[in-house]
Formats: structure tokens, sequence, C-alpha cells
């Protein structure tokens, strides 16, 4: 009898030869209808594998991001195969087609231009292959027989992947119905666990990502496992395309992208007065926090570098410069500069911790093609700090530092959850030191009673890290908060503090941003808002309109005593109709539109129609100020 260890910990007997298939019936008929794959010691199989020694397997659902990819890779060759039936005049030939973060996609060459109107056909034929429910059968066979078969089948780019493969390997294979593919799996049991399927677009690709090599037809799609969920997605889709950042910036003149500086963002009036109150907020959080801010220059020899790590280990990533005929790099990072500042004066343990925090200006060389408005950037500035703690400190500072992103996603009304990455293959430090850095984080979020993941081998070089990835209003997440446990700097700078020994002792450091950078933050809260920012954010917070002339000088008026109390304020007087000039203050998202006319000069008010609300209502101009500076106070997001 075998003994195989579940995810729980539990342990089951069951007889050698048991495929994974029988094996979950036996422990749950429910579980068995939902499951679509299974790691067995950690690597993803099919349900058809068979258990032939003691193991530990986890069952893969569709919850699961290995679950979701053996469907969607499925999916992808379900792509093939219909392709393959409709186009057999038009020399197919078929090259990669992977499951990728959403979705799928496959590679082919084909004599025919495919069209939205091909797709339409293809997803249909799609669809009847899934009907069908062909099994996906799994064979392996010598590197020779593979050859021959793909040579006559013509499938030039199989054959070419084969050739890069050791002469000794088995090759496997997968066929559903009359289709086989060159693929390592792992893939569902049948063409009909794909229930819910969309194909979305279709572009070029070079293959094997070399533009000297051909170009191909690339074409993306997505499945899921219950339509409902196709569709949920689709709308998801349909509201980012709504939200999109570089869109909405240009409409709201918030910022723009120019081929001058190609990943260097300008930021506009508009966009400033977002950013600044960002940095106003970050500012007063941080300075409660017991935060100290500094600030490091942007260009350092190289010698800081090499000692940093950052040269040996980030060097494709900088820009560098020459300065007396010696190398200087532009910093990707704050925290050498950081270094420096902490190692200027000597610490005692009573200065522990010791926050320091920095709004530093980086610089990463990004490829241009991955350049992506300000969500992928050549320059941005992080909201950076340092913390200089005692090895006795690091769960407590772990925990309050947690209590500030708590604070801070709040207010922006934005939910997260937690990501432990543990150490890279190209990293710096003993295997000593890694681990106790790691169990430290494992400890802080445990203790807590926060729910997290492992990300196995993304931590920095330096060491691991917690990653806090925010979920906006339409369910999508985003990367933004970092905290990661830093034992090899201040080694590495020879960073030291006076214990109540009396002796030096090393600190532990920890880095941390909260937005992680403004730039990307601003590109989140624009899609997050759809522009609509709450009005402590608004570029503009209320838009005065008087209906004729002779109501300006009033309008004016309000402007000045609004404005003069710190309210961003501006005045419509176009000689324009009112009910054009209000649609227009609600397109450009203003929170407050005022609309001022002869009873409203009369009675010392004016009508107030809030962003959102079809009515207006009458207010005493001091009473509205009031209301709008309680708002404004409270970051509240409701009107």
């Amino acid at each position: 009898m075998l003994k195989i260890t579940l995810k729980d910990g539990s342990v089951r007997e069951v007889e050698a030869g048991v495929s994974v298939l029988d094996f979950v019936k036996q422990v749950s008929n429910s579980l068995a209808k939902k499951v679509l794959a299974a790691k067995i010691d950690g690597e993803t199989k099919d349900l058809t594998t068979v258990l032939d020694k003691d193991c530990a397997v986890e069952f893969l659902t569709f919850e699961e991001a290995d679950g979701r990819w053996a469907l969607r890779h499925t999916a992808s060759h379900i792509l093939a195969q219909a392709v393959k039936r409709l186009y057999k005049e038009d020399n197919v030939k078929l090259a990669i087609g992977p499951a990728i973060d959403n979705g799928f996609y496959y590679d082919i060459d084909m004599d025919r231009q495919l069209s939205e109107a091909d797709l339409k056909d293809i997803e249909k034929e799609m669809k009847k292959i899934v009907k069908e429910n062909l099994k996906l059968e799994r064979k392996e066979v010598s590197r020779a027989d593979a050859l021959k078969m793909f040579e006559e089948m013509g499938e030039s780019y199989k054959v070419e992947l084969i050739n890069d493969l050791p002469e000794d390997a088995l090759i496997t294979l997968y066929t559903q119905g009359e289709f086989t593919d060159l693929c390592a799996g792992p893939h569902v049991l049948s063409t009909g666990k794909v229930k819910a399927l969309k194909l979305q677009s279709v572009a070029g690709a070079y293959w094997r990502g070399s533009e000297k090599n051909k170009m191909l037809q690339r074409i993306y799609g997505t499945a899921f496992e219950k339509q409902a969920d196709l569709d949920e997605y689709l709308h998801m889709l349909e509201e980012a395309a709504k939200r999109d950042h570089r869109k909405l910036g240009k409409e709201l003149d918030l910022f723009s992208l120019h081929e001058e500086g190609p990943g260097f963002p300008f930021f506009h009036p508009n966009g400033m007065v977002v950013r600044n109150e960002l940095i106003n907020y970050w500012r007063e959080v941080h300075r409660r926090y017991g935060y100290q801010e500094i600030k490091t220059p942007m260009i350092m020899n190289r010698k800081l570098w090499e000692t940093s790590g950052h040269w040996d280990h980030y060097k494709e990533n900088m820009y560098f410069t020459k300065i007396d005929d010696e190398d200087y790099a532009v910093k990707p990072m704050n925290c050498p500069g950081g270094m420096l500042v902490y190692k200027s004066h000597q610490h005692s343990y009573r200065d522990l911790p010791l926050r320091m925090g920095e709004l530093g200006l980086v610089h990463r060389h990004e490829l241009s093609g991955a350049l992506h408005g300000l969500f992928r950037v050549r320059n941005f500035t992080q909201d950076d700090a340092h913390l200089f703690i005692t090895p006795a400190q690091i769960e407590d500072e772990i925990q309050h530092t947690i209590d500030l992103f708590d604070e801070v996603y709040s207010t922006f009304g934005l939910k997260y959850t937690a990501e432990l990455s543990t150490r890279p293959e190209d990293s710096m430090g003993s295997d000593e030191i890694w681990e106790n850095a790691t169990n430290a984080l494992r400890n802080a979020l445990e203790h807590r009673g926060l729910k997290y993941v492992i990300n196995e081998g993304d931590g920095a070089f330096y060491g691991p890290k917690i990653d806090f990835h925010l979920r906006d209003s339409i369910g999508r997440t985003w990367q933004c908060g970092t905290i990661q446990l830093d034992m090899l700097m201040p080694e590495k700078f020879d960073l030291t503090y006076v214990g109540e020994d009396g002796e030096k002792h090393r600190p532990v450091m920890l880095h941390r941003v909260v937005y992680g950078s403004i730039e990307r933050f601003i590109g989140i809260l624009i899609e997050n808002y759809a522009g609509a920012f709450p009005t402590w954010l608004a570029p503009v917070q209320v838009r005065i309109l008087p209906i004729t002339d002779k109501h300006a000088d009033y309008a004016y008026e309000l402007k000045k005593k609004m404005f003069d109390l710190g309210l961003r304020v501006e005045v419509d007087d176009r000689n324009e109709k009112t009910g054009y000039k209000i649609r227009e203050s609600q397109v450009k998202k203003t929170p407050y539109t005022l609309v001022v006319g002869d009873q409203e000069m009369a009675d010392g008010t004016a009508a107030v129609r809030k962003r959102g609300v079809k009515d207006s209502e009458t207010m005493k101009v001091d009473d509205f100020i009031k209301y709008v500076q309680e708002k404004i106070a409270s970051k509240s997001e409701e009107f």
C-alpha cells in the first residue's frame, strides 16, 4: 500500500497503480467532479497519472492557478484543432499554444489572414469540439518517431522544437479525436471540461520571439468552467477599457506621454494636484507613525552600487554616466543612499526602531515593448522607507508597518491580499540568513492571522518580502505595497548600533513601500475611480456656472471666497447654454457643480449638483463650504 499525504497533512493509503482520478473519487465524489489536475510532489500532472510511490498529492480545481492553467492549456489545443478543421486548404502549421494569465493563445502560420469574422467561425467550431467531449490521451514516443510523425504532417515548427531536444528524450504527445499535438501537458480529462470559452483577438508574433524569424498569427482567447464566470470576466474587461488610465488621463488633462521621452511621463497641472495630495497624505500618515523624511542623490558612483550588490545583480536595469572619468549610475532604488544616511551617525539601541522615509525618484531601464502608460515607466517616484531595527523588534515593526498599510489602503477603499515571496536563484547571502529572514516574515503574517500565499523564488536578491495585492472596484488586483526583510545590506555597509551591553551590533533592515510608485498608484486610482476622484483628490473640486453674464460677478465672488478657504474652484462663464455646461462639468468628473442665477444672488445660495446625482439642491453658500470642507477633511468618498 502507498501512503499519500494530502494538502491538509492527512495521510491516506491506496494500492499502487491507482490513477489520481480514482484516488480523488475515494477521497470525495463531489471533489472528483471539480478537480482538473493534481500536484504530485509539487509537480502539476494529469488526473490519469498513476500513483506508484509514496508522495504528496494536492488536488487542483479551477480555484487554484495551476488548475486554471490546465483547463486553459486544453482550450489552446481545442483552438488549434478547430483551425486545422476549418482551414485545410490554407497550409496551416502550428507553432506553440500555452496557457497564460487570464487565458491562452496559439501561434499559427497559415496562408489566410484571419479576421474578426474568422474568429467567430473558429470559436463556433471550438464549441462543437467541447460538445464532442473528446478524451485527451497522453502518449510518450521516441524522438525519432516524433520527428517522423510531424515531418509527415508537415508541421515544420514542431519538428524544429523536437530537434532542440536531446536525442534520447522521450517526446510527449496529446491526442483528442483526430488531432495530435506535441505537448508536455498537463491537461484536463476531456474537451468537455472547457464549458465556457471566448476568442478575443488576433495579433502578430515572431516565431520564438525573434524579429529575424517569420511573423506568425497569434490568436488570443480565454476559458472558464462556467459561462457566468466568463460573462463576469468579459464585463470586467469592458469596464477596464472604459477606465483605461491612458484614455482618462488625456480626457481629464492629468498627464501625457511623448516620443521625446518614452517611458518618462509628463504631469500636467491637474495631475500635479492629484500627485501632491497623495504626497501630502503620505507625509501626514508617516509623521503620525514615527517616520523621518530624508532625500538622497539621484546619481552615485560605481563603488556604492558594487557594495550594495546592484552592480552585479541589477546592472541590466540601470542607466550609467561618467563624471571625472569615473563610472556613476542613476539610482534604480533608494536603499543604498539610505544606508549612507544611517551610517553618517553612530546609533544607540535607544534610537531603534529608526524609520526613514524617502520620496525618491528612481530610473530603471525597461524594454520599449513593456512600457504601458503609468503602470510601466522608466522613471518613477518610490515612496520608500528603510527601517533600522534590532532582531528582537522584527515582528513588532512588521505589525506596525501593516497597521500603516491598513490605514492607507482603507482610505482609498482598497482591500488587499498578502503574498510571501521567497529566495530567488540570483540572490546574495547564506542559506541560514535567508531561512531566518523568511521565517520572521512568515511568523508575523501568521501571528496577525493574515491569510497569505507563497510565491516561490520571487523575493528580492537581498531578502524575502511580503507583497500586498490591492483589489480595485471592478475586481482586478494590483501589486503595490511591499515589506522586504534585509539582513544582508546592513552587513555589506557595515552598519552598527551600540547595544545595552555597550558593544556594537548589526541592525536588521526593513525596506517598505505603500504606494509602490506614485505614478503607478495614480494610474490605479484613475481606473479604480473611473476618473471620478473623491473630493479631496479631485483636481477641480467645485465648478461654478453663472446662468448669464450678469451673474458672473457673483460667481467670481463665490470663487474667491472658496479659494481663500483652500478649495480648488473654477468658474465657467462661457456664453453657452447652462445645460451644456452642466453636462461638460459632469464629463470632467467635477464633484460639485454650482449653478447661480437671480434667485441665488438674492438669497446668498447656489443650486448644488453633486456628481452622479440627477437633481440639484439649493444650499446656503456657507453651509455648502462647510459641507465640502468636512468631506475633504474626512477623505470621504461618499456624497
